[in-house]
């Protein structure tokens, strides 16, 4: 497995760190650690090229150490350029299955940075993504999973995606789906919701049944690797991405897990969003499975 580490001087990348290091990993796996020296970035703690150039060395040096300490295979990498777009054509260039940036632990300009980037690594990245927050008084590590379906191939590989991986003993999964009133693109867009009882009980009934379907379907996936599978489906009128942040509150959860829609069209835009809505503002760690 090829996992692209992106790491700045800043709190939450020492959390993506421990985080790699505290997880197994597949066979032959190697992590690419990577930091960017943004010009933008010198300009704001106000550092000569040489200052952030040594600091950049020191940073990847220790975090490099850190994987090989824990037995990971890990190899450090240092490039220039604006860090959205270098991470994301490193990503493109080794062909990357996961890569992992991290959120919180700043404030003012550097929570602006961390923010700005990503939210583009979660938008364009050509794979998968994680997005590692600092969790207080939490050890870093996965013990309870939360997946988020709604019965798309989306969601079924997101579900293979964690069945086809070790995980430590013990660690605990729920299967989650939201019901919706199930309304067509231009009509979620366009019109009101002005609709028959009748029909409400109809579309209820409906996305009753597709999400236990979809519950089912990933259950079954993840059964052979889990020895324990809980299921949950929480039905409401509004949108999934503050049921599914609230669930996993609820739960504990380490990590949500959330496939994505593709890149494409208006599609893109009501489905897509979900998923990126949930990381960019969940309290624990998000991976968007690409």
């Amino acid at each position: 497995m090829k996992v692209l580490a992106a790491i700045d001087q800043y709190d939450a990348s020492e959390a993506v760190i421990k985080e790699i290091a505290a997880r197994p990993w597949p066979p032959n796996s190697c992590i690419e650690v990577l930091n960017v020296l943004e010009h933008a970035h010198l300009w704001a703690v106000s550092q000569t090229a040489e200052e952030a150039r040594q600091e950049s060395l020191g940073l990847i040096h220790r975090a490099v150490t850190e994987l090989r300490g824990r037995g990971v295979e890990a190899t450090p990498i240092m490039l220039q350029g604006d860090a959205r777009s270098v991470i994301l054509d490193r990503a493109k260039e080794t062909q990357a299955d996961l890569l992992f940036v991290g959120m919180n632990g700043a404030s003012g300009l550097a929570k602006f940075f961390l923010g700005r980037v990503a939210a583009s690594v979660l938008s364009h990245a050509p794979c998968s993504v994680e997005i590692v927050r600092i969790r207080e008084g939490k050890l870093p590590g996965v013990r309870k999973i939360l997946l988020a379906t709604d019965g798309s191939e989306f969601s079924e590989r997101a579900a293979r995606s964690i069945a086809e991986r070790p995980w430590p003993a013990g660690t605990e999964i729920e299967v989650f789906s939201v019901v919706e009133l199930h309304l067509g693109a231009a009509q979620a867009l366009f019109e009101p919701p002005y609709t028959g009882n009748d029909q409400l009980e109809l579309q209820r009934a409906q996305g009753m049944k597709r999400a236990e379907e979809a519950v089912a379907s990933a259950v079954e996936i993840l059964s052979n690797t889990f020895p324990k599978v809980s299921e949950s489906i929480s039905v409401l009128l509004n949108g999934p991405k503050s049921v599914i942040i609230d669930e996993a509150e609820k739960w504990d959860a380490d990590l949500i897990v959330v496939g994505s829609h593709g890149h494409r069209g208006i599609e893109r835009f009501l489905l897509g969003s979900v998923s990126e809505g949930v990381a960019l503002h969940a309290k624990c760690s998000v991976e968007v499975i690409r």
